[in-house]
């Protein structure tokens, strides 16, 4: 019998880490493939020969506001399971489950700042655009305008945009340094400034009016992401609710019958079936929090 629970217990968990697998191949995938096909964008406005000189080189590195820190869950997970294991004598089975619930934990964190993030740097970056349209409807023109946007721009966007500012005032390519904004950010709002300004750069043309479409766009990427969020709350919080409920109902039970809970919790099916039950409800709530992310 304690073979079986193993060997199930075992099937459960390459299940779940091949499902992990395929949905992080199929992310790699389609952020190649949306990296591909923004840097054949990017191409029809460069020379051939710039191309060719830049291709293999990395120009920038990524902006601090996209950096993450999930990884700092794996020492946090080491030192809890070290203290329960020294001081509890806990099971391993609820150790292991222990870990990867508080590595999913971490991660889940780390995305919801990363979050908030992008979400302060994109309301940022659309008042930045507001300015730019005032003051080229006063006349300036487009490396004036994006100089005093920035002036009173905040960060983090004023990090990023101060070194595009840097770089055009010091002789610069001003397509190929807005193409190392988008890089720095890969982010749709900034890529859609980056091309509209490096397009205006090149050809020309009404930049009041599609400056204030883009930053329009901006706007309802905005909006439209924090209703997503709230209608999904409430999914959110019966998730959250099941899983408080499940411990709930194990604690009423050891206080009817503590004898008989105690003799489950303390065997190795018990043990094996506990800590099944823990790791899916991590992964049933990372899930549920990757499907209600809004993408568009």
């Amino acid at each position: 019998m304690t073979t079986v629970v193993f060997v199930l217990f075992g099937i459960v968990m390459l299940g779940g880490l091949a499902a992990v697998a395929v949905a992080l191949q199929r992310s790699q995938l389609a952020t190649v493939a949306r990296g591909r096909l923004f840097s054949q964008s990017w191409q029809t406005g460069v020379s051939t020969d710039q191309a060719v000189g830049d291709e293999g080189l990395v120009r920038s590195r990524r902006s601090p506001v996209l950096r993450r820190y999930w990884w700092l869950g794996v020492p946090v997970a080491a030192v809890i399971f070290a203290l329960l294991w020294w001081l509890l004598a806990i099971p391993w089975p609820y150790l292991a489950a222990f870990f990867v619930m508080i590595m999913l934990v971490a991660f889940q964190v780390d995305a919801i700042f990363l979050q908030r993030r992008i979400q302060k740097l994109e309301q940022q970056l659309a008042d930045s655009i507001d300015m730019m349209v005032a003051g080229v409807k006063s006349g300036a023109g487009l490396q004036s305008a994006l100089e005093s946007s920035v002036k009173q721009a905040k960060k983090p966007w004023w990090v990023e945009a101060d070194q595009l500012v840097r770089a055009i005032r010091y002789g610069e390519d001003p397509v190929v340094a807005l193409g190392d904004l988008a890089d720095r950010l890969p982010l749709e709002s900034v890529r859609l400034f980056a091309q509209t300004l490096a397009v205006n750069w090149r050809v020309g043309g009404r930049l009041a009016i599609t400056l204030a479409n883009v930053g329009r766009t901006v706007r309802d990427r905005i909006e439209l992401s924090r209703r997503m969020t709230a209608m999904t709350t409430q999914a959110r919080l019966s998730v959250i609710s099941v899983v408080i409920v499940t411990y709930f109902i194990g604690a009423m039970i050891w206080r009817n019958d503590p004898e008989r809970m105690s003799g489950f919790l303390t065997s190795t099916v018990g043990q094996a079936l506990v800590a099944v039950g823990m790791l899916l409800q991590a992964v049933g709530t990372v899930w549920i929090s990757w499907m209600s992310k809004p993408r568009f």
